[in-house]
């Protein structure tokens, strides 16, 4: 049986002539794309900005017009949170309030003491038949969950998403009852966070060791949660992830792919990628394809820094690639979306894709960039399309016809 592997570089694609992919220096990469397919992958389509979640519902052949529940239930599920149809949930930020109530820091000074503490003080708190569940993930960051009959996700978030203003209202954002009474819930927890957190133990051994309060809980992307058809379903597809970010295992978990806990795997520029090269060969015995997310590419995007970004890639080159390469039938190498070093942000900007097999097209390209990308003999294509391109050469494509 044939296995792939899928690895996702967050936010690869760049801009301009030199980029951090083609500047790189990738030996292993490079001995690889003479022997490969290239192409350029508009994600969601071309011209749409995809975010990092709707991204990955369309890597693994989901549509996210039809599929996107919101971020909240990917954050809950990637946190290990059991999810019910009917849950509404949301990512969640601790803060610090002034004695007013207005929000001195969005990221509670980005300091980790003792939070786990605080959610676990926020964990199960009644408002009336709604029951508030949370879990602590990393930094000031928390998944949570409003479990409880007739709620929507028709809210508004609570976090203002700047300092110097109030927690804002949750507000219901159509007509119905199951709206109102979730904005209720919500503007209700606020109430009582504020109450349960003034005086916690936790925040009184902050303050003292000069580290900011995290006296607040704002929520902010809501989603109601529905099961939808897994790999296995809709391709026939065993799929295993590893990954070290909340989102990308949540998205994974969400279509029914069997979640890694790999010692290391931290999602930041730090991660262990020998770790996550070892784990993607080990799990071949139990899957068909192995998805690796690689976070770090995409944090030299957002800081607008050229050289993370290529040094990330180079630690690709030289941790994880020799511990993959020879290992399975199919390679696929991309980004999710592209985050420009100048941009500082996602963009329309199709990332470089390379495919390859013992029976691919070969290019015959001597090094993997976006402009060589641009010449390949896979086109351009969307996001959705390129599952299917691995179904065909795993042979668990379907044909369409006679």
């Amino acid at each position: 049986m044939a296995k792939a592997l899928f690895v996702v570089l967050d936010g690869l694609g760049d801009r301009g002539a030199k980029t951090p992919l083609s500047e790189a220096k990738t030996p292993n990469l490079d001995k690889l794309t003479p022997s490969a397919s290239l192409g350029l992958m508009y994600t969601l389509g071309p011209g749409q900005i995809p975010g990092s979640d709707t991204a990955h519902l369309a890597l693994f052949g989901y549509d996210p017009h039809k599929y996107y529940p919101g971020r909240g239930p990917f954050e809950a599920l990637g946190a290990g949170m059991e999810l019910r149809t009917g849950d509404v949930s949301f990512r969640v930020n601790l803060c610090t309030l002034d004695e007013k109530g207005t929000i001195v820091d969005r990221r509670a000074g980005r300091a980790a003491y003792g939070l786990d503490k605080i959610f676990q003080t926020l964990d199960g708190t009644k408002i009336g038949d709604v029951t508030v569940r949370m879990v602590h993930t990393v930094e000031h960051r928390g998944a949570g969950v409003l479990s409880g009959p007739g709620l929507s996700a028709a809210v508004s978030n609570t976090d203002p998403h700047e300092t110097g203003q109030p927690v804002a209202e949750a507000k219901p954002l159509d007509s119905s009852a199951e709206a109102r009474k979730t904005a209720k819930a919500l503007n209700d927890f606020t109430a009582k966070a504020r109450e349960l957190l003034a005086d916690h133990p936790v925040n009184l051994e902050r303050k003292e060791k000069g580290l900011k309060p995290a006296n607040m809980a704002v929520l902010r992307g809501p989603g109601l949660y529905q099961q939808v058809p897994s790999l296995v379903d809709r391709f026939g597809l065993k799929a295993v992830c590893v990954a070290g970010g909340a989102l990308y295992k949540g998205v994974a978990s969400y279509v029914g792919m069997k979640v890694l806990d790999v010692a290391g795997a931290t999602g930041t520029t730090e991660t262990d990628l020998k770790a996550k090269a070892q784990a993607a060969v080990k799990a071949r015995d139990e899957a068909d394809l192995i998805f690796v997310h690689i976070k770090g590419t995409d944090a030299g995007g957002h800081d607008g820094n050229f050289e993370v970004k290529r040094k990330m890639i180079e630690r690709v080159d030289a941790e994880f690639l020799p511990g993959v390469l020879g290992q399975f039938d199919v390679v696929v190498l991309t980004g999710d979306h592209s985050t420009p070093v100048a941009a500082k942000r996602h963009t329309a900007d199709a990332p470089p894709v390379l495919f390859w097999s013992e029976t691919c097209r070969p290019d015959g390209a001597k090094r993997f960039t976006e402009l060589a990308a641009g010449h390949g003999c896979l086109g351009q294509f969307t996001g959705t399309e390129l599952m299917h391109f691995i179904l065909d050469y795993i042979d668990k494509g379907h044909m369409f016809g006679e």
